[in-house]
């Protein structure tokens, strides 16, 4: 099985070609895979098929082997993809969150993907984990998620963004982000449902930049989120659009006896 791993902001991802290839479970496969030290590494696989509605249709899963619906910067990997096998500088995706589209900028070398209108639900209530009180607003970009402002991001734990993605209030899980608003500055820290805390999230930045208009924290239409693996653009005007980079990390290939019939060694990774 031929890979490529890539990653976007900082959140990696492993993109399998399906187009030809049938795989038994995708999602234990996934687990297996995203493992950093018995496997590839990463936060999640991605499966790429054939659409008939677009260019390419999408299967994510996060590390946990959990399927979900939509990853912002894994469709911007997926463009750079395309762009380097077609030299296409636009890309639809269709992912199961509906069709997405993204362009690349040859100047910048960045890649914008329309996002859609953004799903607001609760603004500003509260909701207790560990022992203390938060306010947060839920943004669905395709995925739910749980947008909570705070003064220090710093001081927020892996325990506390944990209890928020299994809290009672999200049936299923949810993806968590803690932010500090500064203008049209967003510092994030991210909590990805199925994978823990990642560098970045599309979709969370998405959903963050959402929030900050709602709850009336910024103003303005165009928005810098600040993650701990780069930064991303997000522009929210009705739809919400996505800037950022797209990087190949390494090709590779992957034998497994479990998941594949057309192997003829035992598992091993180069």
């Amino acid at each position: 099985m031929k890979f490529v791993k890539m990653h976007g902001a900082g959140n990696d991802y492993i993109f399998v070609d399906c187009f030809d290839r049938s795989i038994e479970d995708m999602g234990s496969l996934a687990a297996e895979l995203s493992d950093r030290h018995f496997g590839i590494g990463g936060d999640g696989v991605v499966y790429l098929y054939p659409s008939f509605a677009a260019d390419v249709r999408m299967r994510m899963f996060n590390a946990d082997g959990s399927e979900g619906a939509m990853c912002g910067n894994a469709v911007r990997c997926i463009a750079r993809l395309w762009l380097e096998r077609t030299g296409k500088t636009e890309i639809s995706v269709e992912t199961a969150a509906g069709i997405r589209s993204a362009v690349w900028n040859s100047e910048s070398d960045l890649i914008t993907v329309d996002m859609g209108e953004p799903v607001i639900g609760e603004i500003n209530k509260p909701i207790f984990v560990c022992g203390k009180q938060f306010e947060y607003t839920y943004v669905s970009m395709g995925n739910p998620h749980c947008v909570i402002f705070c003064e220090d991001i710093t001081r927020i734990s892996p325990e506390i963004m944990d209890a928020v993605e299994h809290h009672s209030f999200f049936t299923g899980g949810i993806n968590a982000e803690f932010a500090e608003a500064d203008g049209n500055i967003l510092h994030v820290k991210v909590w990805e449902r199925g994978s823990g805390e990642t560098l970045s999230c599309g979709t969370g930045a998405c959903a963050t930049a959402v929030a900050a208009t709602a709850t009336g924290r910024c103003d303005r239409k165009d928005m810098l989120v600040k993650l701990k693996g780069g930064d991303l653009a997000v522009i929210y005007d009705k739809k919400v659009f996505l800037t950022g980079n797209a990087v190949k990390v390494y090709e590779g290939e992957y034998y497994d006896q479990i998941h594949f019939c057309d192997r003829r060694c035992s598992k091993r990774a180069r």
